[in-house]
C-alpha cells in the first residue's frame, strides 16, 4: 500500500483478491489484519476454480453465451468467461467452453457484480488479439510471474515492477 500511496497519492477503498486455491484460515486472518492496518474500507476474497464439472447447454448448436452465470448456492457460482458471442453470431473458440468457478469466501458485493468484474478482467491481455481469455488477468499474471520467479535466485531481491516480468 505504501508503494501505491506514493505513486497515486491515494489508496483504494476496495480490494478484491483472486486466488486459484481456497484461503487457509491463517491467510484470511493475515489479509484482514493487513486491511485493518491500512484502514482499507472493503476487502473481498474470491476463490476462482476449475474444479466444477457442471456444464450448461442451450438449444441449438451454440454453447452458452459469454457472461452466463449460474448460482449453485449462496457461495458457489459458475461463470462462462468464454462462450457464444451474439455480436459475432457464433462461438469464437476452438473447444467446448468450460465455466470458471467463483467461490465467494468473504465478500460484501453481490455475486453478479463480482462476476461482472471477473468477466471484464478476462479481456485485459495486451499480448493477444483475442476478444477474451478464460482466466482473468489477475490469475494469469500471477502464474506468469510465478513461473519466472521459480528460476530466480534466492540471494537477489525480486523486482516489484510488473514490466520486469513481461
Amino acid at each position: 500500500m505504501a508503494a501505491m500511496r506514493a505513486e497515486h497519492r491515494n489508496t483504494p477503498a476496495r480490494i478484491v483478491l483472486h486466488k486459484a486455491s481456497n484461503y487457509a484460515p491463517a491467510e484470511k486472518a493475515g489479509f484482514n489484519q493487513a486491511a485493518n492496518t491500512e484502514r482499507l474500507e472493503v476487502l473481498e476474497l474470491l476463490w476462482l476454480t476449475n474444479s466444477d464439472h457442471i456444464r450448461l447447454y442451450r438449444k441449438g448448436q451454440q454453447p452458452p453465451l459469454r457472461g452466463t452465470m449460474l448460482a449453485l448456492d449462496d457461495d458457489r457460482h459458475l461463470l462462462y468467461t468464454s462462450g457464444a458471442v451474439p455480436f459475432y453470431k457464433t462461438y469464437p473458440g476452438h473447444y467446448v467452453p468450460q465455466p470458471l468457478g467463483i467461490r465467494t469466501i468473504d465478500t460484501e458485493s453481490s455475486p453478479e457484480m463480482l462476476a461482472s468484474e471477473v468477466l471484464a478482467l478476462t479481456k485485459m491481455n495486451w499480448h493477444q488479439t483475442r476478444l477474451d481469455g478464460r482466466i482473468p488477468i489477475t490469475l494469469r499474471t500471477a502464474r506468469t510471474v510465478g513461473n519466472i520467479l521459480r528460476h530466480h535466485g534466492t540471494d537477489a531481491p525480486a523486482s516489484g515492477r510488473y514490466a520486469h516480468y513481461m
